[in-house]
């Protein structure tokens, strides 16, 4: 099937989103080579070097990889920042759940591989948070963000503590949903509040070096809040 021809003021932007739906759609199977760098063009009626920047945009994003002398072959049909910008638009619910999975499994590993300074850091987070409450020990309405920033830098923490690279890069592209589900849920009257214990008590089993009391910490903290948000969205 022949691509849609691309109009006269499309961009290399354009031509990587249509090639990206080809691909995503299947035009081109897992392990198979895309047409030549001159039949696309021609197919998408734009210039040879216009292709091979989108071409090269998706291969960086691991859609497609390049053999020389070979052509390019499809390596997925999913693009990764597709699916991060995904996530980012996921739900508080959605959000929690995934943290559950991670957290409770970077906990785990935090407990036996832990240094003291990992420890150091989650506790100046937790201190520096305490800066953004309230008399009543609430977050403060007016610093709700820097409130926010505070409690990922602590979970980073958490999650670098397990000194496993692959998930300390999967919790970096995931904290900004964090932050931005946590920021909306501190909005929320109906959310229940962060508890420093549960944080403290985190903290407390990575140091005692008890892989499962850690985990089981980490799944605590975050149950709550994610029980209350399928109780408000059974309510509406």
């Amino acid at each position: 099937m022949a691509l849609r021809a691309a109009g006269r003021q499309s961009l290399v932007d354009t031509v990587v989103e249509q090639l990206r739906a080809q691909v995503a759609a299947g035009e081109w199977k897992i392990g198979s080579r895309i047409p030549t760098e001159h039949a696309l063009a021609e197919q998408l009626q734009v210039g040879r070097n216009t292709v091979r920047e989108a071409v090269r945009v998706l291969v960086h994003a691991g859609m497609l990889r390049s053999r020389q002398g070979e052509g390019t072959f499809v390596v997925s049909m999913a693009d990764p920042a597709e699916i991060m910008r995904g996530v980012q638009r996921a739900g508080v619910r959605d959000v929690l759940e995934l943290r559950i999975a991670l957290e409770a499994e970077a906990a785990r590993l935090a407990a036996l591989r832990h240094e003291p300074a990992d420890l150091a850091r989650m506790k100046a987070a937790l201190d520096a948070q305490t800066a953004f409450e309230d008399p009543e020990g609430q977050p403060d309405s007016g610093n709700l963000e820097l409130y926010a920033d505070h409690d990922v830098e602590f979970h980073r923490a958490v999650v670098e503590a397990a000194h496993n690279t692959a998930l300390t890069a999967t919790y970096a592209w995931f904290s900004s949903s964090v932050r931005e589900a946590l920021v909306t849920a501190l909005g929320d009257r109906d959310m229940p509040r962060i508890i420093h214990g549960d944080h403290h008590a985190l903290m407390d089993a990575i140091a005692s070096g008890d892989p499962e009391a850690a985990a089981r910490a980490a799944r605590e903290l975050l149950e709550r809040p994610k029980q209350a948000v399928e109780s408000l969205l059974a309510e509406s």
